[in-house]
């Protein structure tokens, strides 16, 4: 079994360094998307808490009953470590729940809310072995349940650069749109 705390001590880096990038986003512009084809912050933690809520829930779906063999040729996958790069853009698997944006210290707040249940679920689970417990990530692969649960941290630290790019952005939008 990996260490658990090493798991831990992922997401709750990947939680602080995303959590110090978003209150780089002034509260005026939680909502506003940087250009007509990109997320605002708003949208980025709506979508961070539906990844994180999903795997969780399907994480805890599948421990409900005995694992399935995965066949060799499915246990191939791509580095984790891909989920982190912004050099290419995907299409989210979950379209952005509109009902989940609101103000910028409500959604930070889910957003801890969502992380306490994922701590909670890796203590709930901590006597358990989740290796052979396994489901498809859409793009990269088949994943045990560690590597989902070390994905959490990857995807946020992924969504932390989109939003620093946001920050970056949001003085320009402002002088454009003052014109």
């Amino acid at each position: 079994m990996p260490n658990l705390d090493s798991i831990r001590a992922k997401l709750t880096s990947a939680q602080s360094r995303f959590l110090t990038v978003a209150d780089t986003i002034p509260s005026n512009f939680w909502q506003t998307p940087p250009s007509p084809d990109a997320w605002s912050a708003a949208q980025i933690v709506a979508h961070l808490c539906q990844i994180e809520s999903s795997i969780i829930a399907n994480s805890s779906r599948i421990l409900r009953h005995p694992p399935r063999p995965v066949p060799f040729i499915k246990r191939f996958r791509l580095p984790l470590f891909l989920a982190e790069y912004r050099v290419r853009r995907f299409r989210s698997p979950l379209p952005v729940d509109s009902s989940l944006l609101a103000e910028k210290d409500p959604m930070l707040a889910s957003l801890r809310t969502v992380r306490e249940r994922t701590l909670a679920f890796l203590d709930e689970t901590k006597s358990r072995n989740l290796a052979p417990y396994c489901f498809p990530h859409p793009f990269l692969g088949m994943f045990n349940l560690y590597t989902w649960l070390e994905l959490i941290a990857c995807h946020q630290l992924r969504h932390a650069k989109q939003v620093h790019e946001i920050a970056i952005l949001i003085p320009k939008h402002v002088v454009t749109s003052q014109k």
